[in-house]
C-alpha cells in the first residue's frame, strides 16, 4: 500500500548529500531525551502477517534469502503509525546495504540521520570488511510506541529474534550456522525523528540495543 506521494522522493533528493556525510557516536546504549514528557510506551498486538515493504520511492527490496518479518500490528495514532513503518524500513536499509555491499545506499540515507546512521553504517561495514552477508529469517515483534509531546519525534521498541538469521561468507557462500541461545534475542529502541520537509517520512535518529534480552524470549 502507498500512503506517501512523490514529493517524499523530491524532498529526499534535495538533501541526499547531506545526509550521506553525517556522522555520529555509536549509540547502541544510552537514554532517550524528552522522555519525562511522553506518554506511556504501547503495545501492538501481532498481525497475523509481515508488514508491507514500502514506498515512497526508496527502494527496500531485499533477496529472498534476507527474510526481514515485522511481526505487529500498525499503531493507530498516525504519526506512530509512520514512524514504525519507517523503523522497518530503516531495518531494512541496513540490510539492503548489507547486501548490496555499500553504507551509502539511498535506503540508508533516506531512514537514518545522526547516530542512527552512524549505527547503520557501522552494521553494514562491519559486515562488508569480515566478507560476510546474512541469510535466513529475522523476526521483530511485541513493538510498542511512545510519542515525544512536541509530535516530532516517537520511540519505536520492539524484540528480534535472530535464532533463525545466519552470517554467510560472501565468497564461499557458506552458512555460519550456530546454536541456539540467549545471544539470539535483542532489545530494540530507535527514536524516529519526523523529516522537515516531506510530512510521512520518519527517520531513525539514536539507536539503543540491549543484547541476550531474556524479555523477549
Amino acid at each position: 500500500m502507498k500512503r506517501r506521494s512523490t514529493s517524499v522522493a523530491t524532498a529526499l533528493a534535495t538533501s541526499a548529500a547531506l545526509l550521506l556525510t553525517a556522522c555520529g557516536s555509536d549509540s547502541d546504549k544510552g537514554e532517550a531525551t524528552d522522555r519525562g514528557t511522553e506518554r506511556p510506551m504501547k503495545y501492538a498486538e501481532p498481525s497475523p502477517a509481515p508488514a508491507e515493504e514500502n514506498t515512497d520511492g526508496v527502494d527496500v527490496s531485499l533477496p529472498k534469502e534476507m527474510n526481514l518479518v515485522f511481526d505487529w500490528e500498525t499503531p493507530k495514532d498516525k504519526n506512530e503509525a509512520a514512524a514504525t513503518e519507517d523503523a522497518a524500513n530503516y531495518i531494512r536499509a541496513i540490510y539492503r546495504g548489507v547486501d548490496k555491499r555499500t553504507a551509502k545506499d539511498a535506503a540508508v540515507a533516506a531512514y537514518a540521520t545522526g547516530d542512527g546512521l552512524h549505527y547503520a553504517e557501522t552494521q553494514i561495514n562491519s559486515r562488508i570488511d569480515g566478507g560476510w552477508t546474512s541469510t535466513g529469517t529475522r523476526r521483530h515483534y511485541d513493538v510498542a510506541t511512545r510519542s515525544a509531546s512536541n509530535g516530532n519525534s516517537v520511540e519505536v521498541a520492539f524484540c528480534v529474534d535472530s535464532s533463525k538469521f545466519y552470517g554467510k561468507e560472501v565468497k564461499t557462500g557458506k552458512v555460519l550456522k550456530s546454536e541456539p541461545s540467549i545471544a539470539d534475542f535483542d532489545h530494540f529502541e530507535i527514536i524516529m525523528v519526523k523529516y522537515p520537509t516531506a510530512e510521512r517520512l520518519w527517520q531513525a535518529s539514536k539507536v539503543f540495543v540491549e543484547t541476550k534480552a531474556e524479555k523477549c524470549q
